[in-house]
């Protein structure tokens, strides 16, 4: 039987995480208004970097770029509000995602290793940390996540899809919808594992193994640069305990489980979370440049101030 690559399906269905009316208007209502937090969130870092000299270094550079890759992957994570949506949009978002979330990867590995340079080489720090260093990870994490979705994309932009038409989630998931492609797609399924499973797990012992360094370069030197050094970690570990959970997608895309919906819903809103409530209220310089600039917009100019004349009766 002759293949073709035309597609009778001009859109999919989602069926989103649940299908009771009363509970879909309370997910709609709390992930709004969560996603509406979290870009309000990682816009104020991307302006606090921004607007202060202080924060003009590697780390808060790098911050800032991350921050604006979880602001596009809430944006694109937006295209799943309706319950259907069509081939090309499905193609668009499936792109956006995998390319956010292979640059997001790189940016954190690009945080590890200015740790790295920052606690075990700190005389070379400045040398090592400049500008070009900085904006050549920056590039980087965004040309392998478009050669992440790009190769992703291969696989299954072609695939004729004649029905059925409903995907089991509440976004186009890559996985979900090269399975209801009208041929045997085992074969790329397990290339899209693969490809997956090469990124997030190299992207994740990196994180692993320069983490480790770190804590074992600084262990030889004294107890308080090692209790000094986890103070300072503690943030970056936490995000890198969290993203170990979020392998479980990548390695396991296919699963048929629940949880494969709950993974998803930790990965694309409360990864984009961690940025505003791990980097920013647990970091005091972050604090004190935003208590300043709230203070500057928000306290009065002096010709405002109402003048207050006391009289003295004597």
């Amino acid at each position: 039987m002759e293949k073709t690559n035309s597609s009778v399906v001009s859109e999919f269905v989602l069926l989103g995480l649940s299908i009771s009316q009363e509970l879909q208007f309370f997910f709609f209502i709390f992930f709004s208004m969560l996603y509406v937090v979290i870009v309000i969130g990682n816009l104020t870092i991307i302006i606090t970097v921004a607007s202060d000299a202080s924060l003009h270094s590697p780390m808060y550079f790098l911050l800032g770029n991350l921050s604006f890759v979880d602001i596009c992957q809430m944006i694109a994570d937006l295209l799943h509000e309706h319950k259907t949506i069509s081939l090309s949009g499905c193609i668009s978002q499936i792109f956006f995602i995998h390319l956010f979330t292979g640059g997001e990867m790189v940016i954190l590995v690009s945080m590890a290793y200015d740790k790295y340079v920052a606690i075990c080489k700190p005389l070379h720090y400045l040398i090592i940390m400049n500008q070009r260093t900085c904006t050549v990870l920056v590039i980087i994490s965004w040309a392998v996540g478009l050669v992440h979705t790009l190769s992703q994309l291969s696989f299954t932009v072609n695939l004729p899809f004649c029905g059925p038409s409903v995907v089991d989630n509440f976004l186009c998931d890559l996985p979900r919808v090269t399975k209801l492609a009208c041929l045997d797609s085992f074969v790329i399924e397990v290339l899209i594992v693969v490809n997956s499973s090469v990124l997030s797990l190299s992207t994740f012992s990196i994180l692993v193994s320069s983490y480790i360094t770190i804590l074992v370069t600084v262990w030889f030197k004294s107890s308080s640069a090692m209790a000094k050094a986890l103070s300072t970690l503690a943030a970056h570990i936490t995000v890198v305990i969290f993203f170990g959970l979020c392998i479980f997608i990548y390695m396991w895309p296919f699963t048929t489980y629940a949880a494969g919906k709950v993974l998803a819903i930790f990965y694309t809103v409360f990864t984009p979370a961690l940025n505003p409530i791990i980097y920013t209220l647990r970091n005091k310089d972050m604090k004190t440049v935003m208590r300043k600039i709230a203070a500057h917009y928000l306290t009065p100019p002096i010709s405002e101030v109402p003048l207050v004349v006391s009289y003295s009766l004597y």
